[in-house]
């Protein structure tokens, strides 16, 4: 099964851009790194990209359930490793509004945790980068 490719541009200074399905999503560098600090970096998009999918997910249980989602809400936190320097530890508490049913508690964070990122990142894919020369 054929998934659409990412194109990549870069606009200009530390600004790298992908170009996925008719959306540009823009990316910047941090002030401190050299960017602008005008979007998000690359590495803040994954991170989002996993605590939104955990949403979409949580959304996804409440919404045939007729289950009310105001006030409904869910928080990310990450700890780095000291050692490698790099997220060791991920944690996403779903907060759950007054009324919530109990017996769906156990259920919506079996929903979150179905995300599709999350699974990618579990089981990530084989990933190869190259270079090629484009004809003129």
């Amino acid at each position: 099964m054929s998934v659409p490719e990412i194109q990549v541009a870069f606009p200009g200074g530390l600004k790298v851009n992908a170009e996925y399905r008719g959306f540009t999503i823009a990316t910047d560098q941090p002030v401190r790194d050299g960017g602008e600090g005008g979007a998000p970096a690359p590495f803040d998009l994954f991170l989002a990209s996993l605590a939104t999918c955990a949403g979409y997910y949580v959304l996804a249980f409440c919404r045939p359930r007729e289950i009310p989602t105001d006030g409904l809400g869910l928080t990310m936190r990450m700890e780095k490793n000291p050692e490698t320097k790099m997220i060791g530890r991920i944690a996403i508490a779903i907060s759950l509004p007054p009324g919530f049913p109990e017996r769906y508690k156990e259920a919506v964070v079996r929903a979150a945790e179905a995300c599709a990122v999350k699974a990618h990142i579990q089981k990530p894919p084989l990933m190869e980068v190259m270079a090629e020369i484009r004809p003129a």
